[in-house]
């Protein structure tokens, strides 16, 4: 078991977060030079493009004040922190106590140029005893950094897929802070496909006992892109769950990813059960991938507690056994990845958007069956 890295430190005040030097210890992978306008604390009249698909809900402007109270945490770095600061107001998802939306709930965000930066903040608030999966997809160019809350009340269940398929030029950094009340669920699924670079922290907390989290996630970096996932897990109410799972592949000269992940059980987190794994895939030489997991455990009552982590090489017997039975070398390779993200996508219900990652993985391989042809 290691340390646990990430800072608690959660604030509003800017002053709490300096601009990183690239020593601290969450900043340490950071492709900071890439990342520079979004640590720099200056106004911005920049925004997305939204299209939506809400099903007869609203998406409501929420002024600061209101965002911060209902937010399910505090920013965590100061890029976070900037994003509440300069977005000025927050957008308000609300899914009524004891509803039903089988249907997913479609939020589109396109950016549409690098200049200037976008500050932004969105929020989801799924009722008591509701149930509802929200999407979240990120389009287009930008440099956007860009808060997203989800709060699942007492009772409720939401499955919340935040999908990032940006441009090739586009950088985005941001805080995705979740919060489960007493036997709430949520599921979790954060997919990076797209972007010159991406950071994303994530922080799951418990207002109440018996809550159930799911957080996985599924990153492609290409040639030249950096993607950055961090997710920290504090355990303080008894008898709740949470399982992690990532998985990333990368290609090419270059393409880097970094995931860190940090469950922490406190004394008062009595029966609780938590496992993290992250496992990488490295299509070629030029890729690396860097993966930290941290568990901290403070009381000798727990359910069950581990954690795990491979990177390792394509596996090239498993396209020579597909190809020994008839199958070309695209298509082996093509399954073999998709065998490999197959418990991140399976555990996407929404077959739309199952079936459009499962595409964009699809591309992501093209890339490389043309460079090789």
């Amino acid at each position: 078991m290691g340390e646990v890295s990430m800072s608690s430190l959660r604030s509003y005040d800017l002053a709490d977060f300096p601009i990183p030097t690239g020593r601290e210890e969450v900043w340490r992978f950071a492709p900071r030079k890439a990342l520079k306008p979004l640590l720099e604390d200056v106004g911005s009249d920049g925004h997305l493009e939204w299209e939506t698909t809400l099903a007869g809900l609203e998406l409501r402007a929420i002024d600061a004040d209101e965002a911060r109270a209902r937010a399910a945490s505090a920013p965590v770095d100061r890029i976070s922190a900037l994003a509440a600061a300069h977005s000025g107001q927050a957008m308000l998802l609300e899914v009524p106590a004891d509803t039903n939306h089988p249907e997913p709930l479609l939020i589109d965000l396109r950016g549409t140029g690098r200049e200037p930066v976008v500050w932004g903040q969105l929020l989801i608030e799924v009722g008591r005893g509701a149930k509802a999966t929200v999407v979240v997809r990120h389009t287009g160019t930008a440099q956007y950094a860009g808060n997203i809350s989800v709060v699942v009340h007492d009772g409720g269940s939401c499955e919340f897929v935040s999908i990032q398929n940006w441009s090739d030029d586009s950088v985005h950094a941001g805080h995705i802070a979740t919060r489960v009340g007493r036997d709430a669920r949520l599921r979790s699924v954060v997919v990076t496909l797209g972007g010159e670079a991406v950071r994303l922290v994530q922080t799951v907390d418990y207002s109440g006992p018996g809550g159930d989290v799911d957080v996985r996630g599924l990153y492609f970096a290409d040639a030249g892109q950096r993607f950055e996932h961090r997710s920290f897990v504090d355990h303080a109410q008894p008898h709740c769950r949470s399982n992690v799972v990532f998985k990333g592949a990368l290609q090419g000269e270059g393409a880097r990813s970094v995931w860190v992940g940090d469950v922490l059980i406190q004394p008062t987190a009595v029966g609780t059960q938590t496992y993290e794994i992250n496992r990488n895939l490295l299509l070629d030489d030029g890729a690396r991938a860097d993966s930290v997991p941290n568990l901290e455990i403070l009381t000798g009552d727990v359910v069950g507690a581990g954690h795990a982590s491979t990177t390792g090489r394509f596996d090239e017997e498993q396209v020579f056994y597909l190809r020994s039975r008839g199958i070309t070398e695209q298509e082996a390779r093509r399954l073999v990845v998709l065998g490999f993200f197959a418990d991140v996508l399976d555990g996407i219900d929404v077959p739309m958007i199952r079936s459009e990652l499962m595409r964009a993985v699809e591309a992501e391989l093209g890339y490389v069956h043309e460079a090789e042809h």
